[in-house]
């Protein structure tokens, strides 16, 4: 049985005519007329009676009618919502970022693929690059906003740089400025009490890798925080946290040192995807709305970083 015998088959019970059912599906009626033999000779029954050239179901045409305009309105509706999806009117993406960077990175991009395919899912897992690495790895995410290095370095994935960011001391506004007042270096942290992120955070470990590299360990104040505990616990005056630029820039009540240039710390920001798994047309989209955004902003910027 084919879909265009059904075809055939409910344009003749539609019409009670061959030649009227073989203009409407486009075919001459003596094909039609074969293909209706066909399936009859399939199903080991007649499905119309023609008698007298009257065109009438038989009991087991009126049984396969409401079964074969069902078949073909699941078809067709198959058929469309593939189309949907092909056309970015449907589907989903699956997107791991940093918390850092679902704060100072995505909000603007996110609205902007939102706007030009508002039917596009958007499914977003805050995770340490540790925790993306492996969603990423068992298929869990279709890409990944991941701070380079990798923490374990893995043969099924591939990266793209995307940019490297300079990280700032953010304080409270109301309390003294840390360093000499314009820029601070890491040794300053030493008599700093650190507001530190909760394990697994990217930040946390480039923090405290700084300060070991300098000689000393961190003073934490407060630690175990998210991003926005942590923004709150500075303006609070607890102490001071070292966090990405981008989200340093919305948190407008708090004071921002930048590093020292011989203290200059960054970090590399880099797209992540399965190497050995095409990505969906939605997530290559995605990807597309994210690097031609992140290039605006370097010609905007004049910001150090590359794209590929």
């Amino acid at each position: 049985m084919q879909f265009q015998q059904l075809a055939y088959f409910v344009a003749v019970a539609e019409t009670r005519h061959f030649t009227r059912a073989a203009e409407r599906v486009h075919v001459s009626q003596p094909s039609l007329s074969q293909q209706i033999r066909a399936l009859e000779t399939e199903l080991g029954t007649e499905l119309f009676s023609r008698a007298r050239g009257n065109i009438a179901l038989t009991e087991a045409g009126e049984a396969l009618l409401p079964l074969a305009q069902r078949i073909l309105a699941d078809a067709d509706t198959a058929r469309l919502e593939v189309q949907e999806l092909a056309q970015l009117r449907r589907g989903r993406v699956r997107l791991g970022a940093t918390p850092s960077l679902c704060t100072g990175l995505l909000p603007d991009i996110l609205r902007t693929f939102h706007d030009m395919h508002p039917g596009i899912r958007l499914l977003i897992e805050e995770s340490g690059s540790h925790g993306l690495v492996r969603e990423l790895a068992r298929g869990a995410l279709d890409l990944a906003l991941v701070v380079l290095p990798l923490p374990r370095p893995s043969p099924v994935l591939t990266t793209v740089e995307l940019l490297r960011e300079d990280l700032v001391v953010v304080s409270s506004a109301a309390g003294p400025a840390p360093g000499d007042g314009r820029t601070v270096a890491v040794a300053d942290l030493r008599d700093e009490p650190l507001v530190m992120f909760r394990h697994g955070y990217d930040l946390r470990e480039l923090t405290v890798a700084a300060c070991r590299a300098d000689g000393f360990e961190p003073s934490f104040a407060v630690e175990g925080g998210e991003m926005d505990a942590v923004l709150g616990f500075v303006r609070a005056g607890l102490g001071v946290a070292v966090v990405p630029s981008m989200v340093a820039s919305r948190a407008r009540d708090l004071r921002v040192t930048p590093f020292a240039p011989q203290s200059r710390m960054q970090r590399t920001i880099a797209l992540a995807h399965r190497a050995d798994v095409a990505p969906s047309r939605a997530a290559r989209e995605f990807q597309k709305v994210l690097l031609a955004s992140h290039q605006r902003g370097l010609a905007a910027a004049g910001t150090e970083g590359t794209a590929g």
